[in-house]
């Protein structure tokens, strides 16, 4: 990254965070989210043309993404399918991202329900929308420990039925999509956070053992020779034990000739704790593999005050986050996938699981742009003024818009 990049980076965010904390104390009472979104409010679907989206902001050959909110915890919540149902939700899903990841329609329990049934409905569905929206797809995920259905983790199986089911679950879900889904999470969350192996949570790596693991990106490579193959995980941005431990099998699986293309963290943060300043550098070392690099899942959760409205010093650091999340990926060359988890407060998966914390996204309930949305578009459009303008040899330049 360039000094000149860095500076004018540097003035953006200064620029951004004395605005939000001048604009905090004129506020004497909390201030009603919608208001809190973007001045003059415009309605949803209304005055945000072609150009004054994240996909048009954003560099050639660089892909800016978001999770198609659907299925897991969507099941229990008292609305409709959002990808189905909601059309304004898919305007803005087609309109803002030039990649798109599944949040929960290709995992185990929801395309594979019963062990000689796949359920391809939804993941068609987001594919053929990708296509005639001009959007990469991440494929997501096929080794993981958790959301795999009751078939699988309630039976007897032999070994070598294990591995026979998982030998065809990823050449039937692969081959299906196979030059149709750019990039997979194969191996998601293999190694908890002190670096050993889930070998206790994780009925592949259990009962087959850690050999398993290149199987699977082999298997993956077999299915789709062209699509890039990733080890996904979280709290892995910093450099730490469980990154290290991501750092040394990926070193092993390519002395091995194992096709591994990719090493991606999926970034959900928090404003409880402080920014992860080693991003860059730490996937700055998998990029020097030979790695592409990706942030797969970020958001940014805070902890909401009694009235539920984020404080307008909330949002600051939020938008914070985020933009030296995208700042971070956009100075590493092979760093050409970024991608939110979902883009409206409306469908996040974070006051599910995290009790007191929300306002995770870039745009409220009703689709009105936060401040970290700005941040985003702010950076994009800065990177695009001539600091990325080509896509790195290694990947295919995907269309952006």
């Amino acid at each position: 990254m360039s000094e000149k990049w860095e500076t004018s980076m540097k003035k953006l965010r200064l620029a951004r965070l004395v605005t939000a904390a001048l604009a905090a104390a004129a506020m004497s009472v909390s201030l009603a989210a919608p208001a809190l979104a973007e001045s003059p409010r415009v309605p949803p679907g209304h005055g945000h043309g072609k150009h004054d989206t994240l996909r048009w902001a954003a560099p050639k050959g660089f892909h800016i993404g978001t999770a198609v909110a659907g299925g897991g915890h969507h099941l229990e919540q008292p609305y409709p399918d959002p990808f189905t149902s909601d059309r304004p939700y898919r305007r803005i899903l087609a309109r803002e991202f030039n990649s798109v990841s599944p949040e929960n329609q290709m995992k185990w329990e929801y395309i594979h329900p019963e062990r000689h049934r796949y359920d391809f409905a939804m993941a068609d569905a987001i594919v053929a929308f990708a296509e005639r929206n001009r959007q990469a797809v991440r494929g997501h995920t096929l080794l993981w420990h958790s959301q795999n259905p009751a078939w699988l983790e309630e039976g007897d199986f032999s070994a070598a039925e294990l591995r026979s089911i998982l030998r065809e679950h990823i050449m039937t879900v692969v081959g299906r999509y196979a030059g149709r889904i750019q990039q997979w999470d194969v191996a998601n969350e293999i190694f908890d956070d002190a670096g050993n192996l889930r070998t206790e949570d994780n009925i592949w790596l259990r009962e087959l053992g850690p050999g398993i693991i290149a199987d699977a990106f082999r298997w993956a490579h077999q299915a789709d020779p062209k699509a890039e193959l990733f080890f996904n995980d979280y709290n892995v941005e910093s450099v730490n034990a469980k990154s290290d431990a991501y750092y040394e099998l990926t070193k092993q699986l390519l002395a091995q000739g194992v096709p591994v293309h990719g090493f991606s963290a999926q970034a959900h943060l928090s404003t409880r704790y402080g920014f992860p300043g080693d991003l860059e550098q730490n996937l700055r070392r998998f990029d020097e593999l030979g790695l592409a690099t990706a942030i797969t899942e970020l958001d940014v959760r805070m902890d909401l005050p009694e009235s539920g409205t984020p404080t307008a010093e909330q949002l600051a650091q939020q938008a914070d986050y985020y933009q030296r999340t995208l700042e971070a990926c956009l100075a590493v060359e092979g760093c050409d996938s970024f991608t939110i988890w979902g883009f409206t407060d409306k469908y996040s998966w974070v006051p599910v699981f995290f009790e007191g914390q929300g306002a995770a996204t870039v745009m409220w309930d009703d689709f009105t742009r936060k401040p970290a949305y700005h941040a985003l578009r702010e950076t994009l459009a800065e990177a695009s003024r001539g600091h990325r303008d080509c896509p790195h040899p290694r990947h295919g330049g995907w269309s952006r818009r």
